[in-house]
């Protein structure tokens, strides 16, 4: 099997991976990168779901690149236009022609004999195998688990006669229209599913276990909407309503935080002023803190007006069981359902489930930390994307790739082979990076896999984007905690060995 050498090895082609490619591109000129996507089209999340109404539930002047306007007015976008934009974003960047589709990366190995990764991918439409060796390897495959769903077993299930689904896997024949339809959830997924199937259905019911914190934000930005008036140039507009919606994000993370109580009230408040009267808002007044889940966000208030309508309902209480026409509720309530959506949420896996090893050895990442959000200690020459949970994912994911970028043409200029950060035993905590303030159901379930949270700087992940863009765009390279070394060296393979 013959083996193809890169510069830099990039696996995923959703928003980091295009994200990491151009930033790499662009600031080492002549460097050869190859990214490799197992789906067949750029976009990740944005490929892979495809259920009614699927939108970001961040806004999008945020959750777009930093290097590219997003041109639309409207604060949330669907699905479709967001996988459009990245598709068009790696083709102007140069990123598009350098990625190969249908392929999934297996199994990767650091040598420190070579200084050079060795990843076993498989091609998944003829099912060769190929092998890439890689000075560098970036991680941009997010945490999702994209073959299977979280999707707990409910009692009564076999003897459900109607459809059932996950969001995740939606069928794309699936008609909903003049059917009974029950979303089974309370977060982003469910929220956004109620307005979209409304439309259509007879009627559609959402049971939750739980309410969640819910946000209606107009459906156009009226600040682009004033730029706009005044003809002000894309990027100037862009760039304005970015940094005042990153300062609005961290404001209101920061005040729910600091003020839950009062942040409480404010939100309820809002819900009241939207729903009206005739919706319960017991359905809408969760028992937890504001942010420690996160927060649901609407446009235009469309799950309100839907249930206004009498389209649509709510309720809360736990399944008792399925049954051959619905499911019953704990309170003895009856739903009829012809369709039955799952929206109970992801499961979690890192770097699309490949094995990682150094010298031939396991890497535990679940023992590991993270050296500034994106280097996982003991681990050379790779650079792991993880977006923000309190905010857009982007935010985080470009400031990962300029960081990596930046590392790349710093270690290329001083000729350094290897870089590795060292962590002590006292780095680490017991909590993922996912962070211990967040209690959603997949926050739980990703501490099984995913890193640890460093007890101290540079270890600590603050999930802020004004103290990360110090750390990642600004401060010096040159650290004491992260190692540059030649290849072959016996003292890099020690450290790594050590850690292990």
């Amino acid at each position: 099997m013959e083996q193809q050498h890169v510069d830099v090895l990039v696996i995923g082609a959703g928003i980091s991976g295009v994200s990491a490619a151009r930033h790499v591109l662009r600031d080492n000129p002549g460097a050869s990168l190859v990214v490799l996507e197992r789906r067949a089209r750029v976009g990740g999340t944005w490929d892979l779901f495809r259920y009614p109404g699927i939108r970001s539930d961040s806004d999008m002047s945020t959750f777009g690149f930093g290097f590219r306007p997003w041109r639309d007015a409207r604060i949330l976008a669907d699905g479709a236009r967001i996988r459009q934009y990245v598709e068009d974003a790696a083709a102007d960047e140069g990123v598009l022609e350098r990625t190969r589709f249908g392929r999934r990366a297996t199994r990767a190995d650091f040598s420190h004999a070579t200084g050079r990764w060795t990843v076993e991918v498989e091609d998944e439409n003829t099912g060769e195998r190929e092998s890439y060796s890689a000075g560098y390897l970036v991680g941009a495959t997010g945490y999702y688990d994209y073959d299977t769903p979280y999707r707990p077993r409910f009692p009564g299930e076999a003897d459900y006669q109607g459809t059932l689904v996950h969001p995740q896997h939606w069928p794309e024949d699936l008609d909903h229209t003049g059917k009974r339809v029950v979303v089974i959830g309370s977060g982003a997924t469910a929220i956004t599913l109620l307005p979209a199937l409304a439309g259509d259905a007879a009627h559609v019911t959402m049971v939750q276990r739980s309410p969640t914190y819910v946000l209606a934000l107009p459906e156009v930005d009226p600040l682009t909407a004033a730029l706009r008036k005044l003809r002000a140039p894309a990027r100037l507009t862009y760039r304005l309503v970015r940094a005042r919606n990153i300062a609005l994000q961290r404001g209101s993370y920061a005040f729910c935080r600091k003020y839950p109580r009062l942040a409480r009230r404010v939100l309820l408040g809002l819900v009241r002023a939207r729903a009206g009267k005739s919706v319960d808002m017991r359905h809408f007044s969760p028992r937890y803190k504001p942010w420690d889940q996160r927060l649901c966000v609407v446009p235009g208030g469309d799950l309100f007006k839907v249930l206004r309508s009498g389209r649509a309902s709510v309720a809360t209480d736990t399944i008792d069981t399925f049954t051959a026409d619905g499911l019953r509720l704990k309170s003895g309530e009856e739903l009829k359902a012809d369709i039955v959506v799952t929206a109970t949420g992801l499961s979690v896996r890192l770097m699309g489930g490949m094995d990682l090893t150094v010298d031939g050895s396991p890497v535990d990442v679940r023992n590991r930390v993270l050296y500034k959000a994106v280097l996982l200690e003991g681990v050379p020459n790779m650079s792991l994307v993880i977006g923000y949970t309190n905010a857009s994912w982007t935010l985080k994911a470009d400031l990962a790739a300029a960081y990596t970028a930046r590392l790349l043409a710093h270690m290329r200029r001083h000729g350094h082979e290897i870089a590795t950060p060292v962590a002590q035993d006292g780095d680490r905590s017991e909590f993922s990076v996912m962070g211990e303030a967040l209690t959603s159901g997949y926050i739980a379930r990703a501490d099984e896999v995913m890193p640890r949270q460093g007890t101290r700087d540079p270890w600590r992940l603050w999930n802020n984007y004004y103290r990360d863009r110090a750390l990642l765009r600004d401060a010096p390279l040159d650290d004491s905690l992260l190692r540059f070394d030649k290849a072959g060296t016996a003292s890099a393979a020690q450290e790594t060995a050590d850690a292990a």
